[in-house]
């Protein structure tokens, strides 16, 4: 007989998951990391207390998740962005950095961290290093591998990979932790990606 969880269960496991994710978030940006327990996250999510411990033993753990979940890139399938071909490969991980930048939630995680770092400084190095980093590299793997195809020159790819996700995130992202009604339009957004695209090209491509 099957140890392996039915896709029923799979799927209802997910939901729960999800639910916990989403009221953690909230919690933590209404009440802060320290004033919300466990407990608490459980009722709001609509899910006993075994099931929360069971997936999620402690605070931190359920941050990290939180950080994992909003840098997961929904695509994450897909073929790599084309080496050979600069301007085609930016501007596929441009338009993926805008969604992750623009996704919901992400927002409220860097307010969320940026609120409790005095206190729980282990909070800003879950989101830099599990967060904000992986995919920092990958981008500055692109690069490095668009470097050896011969289709740019590029020295340092860490610098490149700043330079570029810098011009987005400077549009699409910064802002809206100080401003609340900050929502340019998705054309404009699309100008900004283009833009840096142009940028980046002119600067390295050979």
């Amino acid at each position: 007989m099957s140890t392996e969880p039915s896709a029923y269960h799979r799927r209802v496991a997910e939901e729960k998951r999800a639910a916990i994710l989403t009221a953690a978030t909230c919690l933590f940006l209404a009440s802060g990391y320290d004033g919300t327990s466990l407990a608490k996250i459980a009722e709001v999510a609509g899910v006993s207390k075994a099931t929360l411990f069971k997936q999620f033993p402690t605070k931190a753990t359920l941050f990290d998740a939180i950080v994992a979940e909003s840098w997961q890139v929904e695509d994450a399938d897909a073929p790599e962005p084309s080496a050979e071909d600069l301007t085609v490969g930016l501007t596929t991980i441009g338009h993926r950095y805008v969604e992750l930048l623009t996704r919901p939630g992400m927002t409220a995680l860097f307010r969320i961290v940026i609120a409790e770092l005095p206190r729980f400084p282990e909070l800003g190095e879950a989101q830099f290093s599990r967060g904000k980093m992986p995919y920092f590299e990958s981008v500055s793997r692109y690069l490095a591998a668009a470097d050896s195809a011969g289709s740019a020159k590029v020295d340092d790819p860490d610098l490149a990979a700043t330079q570029f996700l810098g011009m987005i995130s400077n549009f699409v992202f910064w802002p809206t932790l100080l401003l609340t009604d900050w929502a340019p339009q998705r054309t404009a957004i699309e100008h900004a990606v283009r833009e840096a695209v142009n940028t980046m090209c002119a600067r390295y491509r050979t």
